[in-house]
């Protein structure tokens, strides 16, 4: 089952919040939610920043641990470099 590897940020607590999921536009809504009462209750509202498809729920996990260790700095790098990508015609 494919799992994606998500990057959401909040402005106001100039914070980067790394998760995994089956279905990220319905877990972002969960972390935007009022009835939200875990890390990403304070710091509302968090903005897509980044989402990566891998095709199983291990390889998610094994991303979603690496990107956790990165420090803020390198995890900017990280996703400018992921955007860089993306905008290269091939």
């Amino acid at each position: 089952m494919r799992c994606f590897v998500y990057i959401i940020y909040s402005e106001s607590r100039k914070k980067y919040y790394k998760g995994i999921t089956n279905n990220f536009n319905k877990r972002l809504k969960e972390h935007n939610s009022e009835s939200n009462s875990g890390y990403t209750s304070s710091g509302k509202p968090w903005i897509k920043i980044l989402v990566i498809e891998k095709p199983n729920r291990l390889e998610a996990i094994i991303l979603e641990r690496k990107l956790k260790n990165l420090n803020k700095e390198r995890l900017e790098i990280f996703i400018k470099n992921i955007y860089i990508k993306k905008k290269k015609p091939f």
